[in-house]
């Protein structure tokens, strides 16, 4: 090691750990263990501070819809299949399931909020209405073949958790501009491209926005719920059923048989 060599320590605002105590955000985890749910945990670790009891519903509700969504869901079926060919390993299937979150499966509550961040700002900006700036936003993105993202779903026609979300934002005081513009994009969309649903994602998005959650959360809050679906994807998977038992068929349609020349 080369004399005065110093590496500067890491810095965190989230946790506290020395012997005798471990603290997050400065409350004490036996205070926490006693006294809160796992939901007030990740809204405080996240924002600093303990939720509201609307915040907390919201949270919850968020958490319970993400879960799961069927085994044929590409998080899901990836950490199963990794599973299937490694059943020693439960930490790597569920890793391949997060794996396969992004922009199309899952993650694209990331975009929607920055979307809705966008949307908002330039309502302000240019003193149009929310409505107005949906249908403007709308008709650029498909001007430049952009998707929008949080609508549509491949097996609902109207997904179940949107309504729930948005009715829970309502009673507790929570909805406001992000609920409002992903409200008005829906019209807007049946007008301009064809009618889509609001999904889980656009539906998280406004609430997470209207909650003060900075646009990444939209994603890493499936990832959290859909972290426990995984854990029971792949529970069943090593309990019921052999080992690489998912054999995914495959049709070739490459070149015919040809010698080396």
């Amino acid at each position: 090691m080369c004399q005065g060599w110093y590496m500067e320590p890491w810095r965190t605002a989230i946790v506290d750990s020395s012997d005798g105590h471990i603290r997050m955000r400065g409350y004490d985890v036996a205070d926490l263990m006693t006294g809160k749910t796992f939901s007030d945990i990740i809204f405080l670790l996240h924002r600093g501070e303990l939720p509201a009891p609307a915040e907390r519903a919201l949270l919850d509700a968020i958490l319970v819809g993400v879960a799961d969504h069927g085994s044929g869901a590409p998080s899901c079926a990836a950490a199963r299949l990794a599973l299937s060919g490694n059943r020693q390993s439960v930490s790597s299937a569920v890793a391949a399931g997060i794996l396969a979150v992004g922009d199309d499966h899952g993650g694209a509550g990331l975009g929607c909020m920055e979307l809705i961040a966008e949307g908002v700002a330039r309502a302000r900006a240019e003193q149009r209405s929310l409505a107005d700036t949906a249908r403007l936003m709308v008709t650029e993105a498909r001007a430049t073949g952009r998707r929008i993202p949080g609508f549509g779903h491949r097996v609902h026609h109207t997904d179940p958790r949107t309504g729930i979300l948005f009715n829970l934002a309502r009673q507790g005081g929570v909805a406001g501009d992000g609920v409002a513009f992903v409200e008005a994009l829906e019209p807007a969309i049946a007008e301009v491209v064809r009618p889509l649903p609001i999904n889980i994602d656009g539906a998280l998005a406004a609430v997470l926005h209207d909650m003060g959650f900075p646009p990444a959360f939209g994603r890493l809050v499936f990832i959290i719920g859909r972290t426990a679906g995984l854990t029971a994807e792949v529970a069943e998977e090593l309990s019921r059923e052999k080992p690489m038992r998912i054999k995914v068929p495959v049709q070739y349609d490459g070149v015919s048989p040809r010698p080396i020349e």
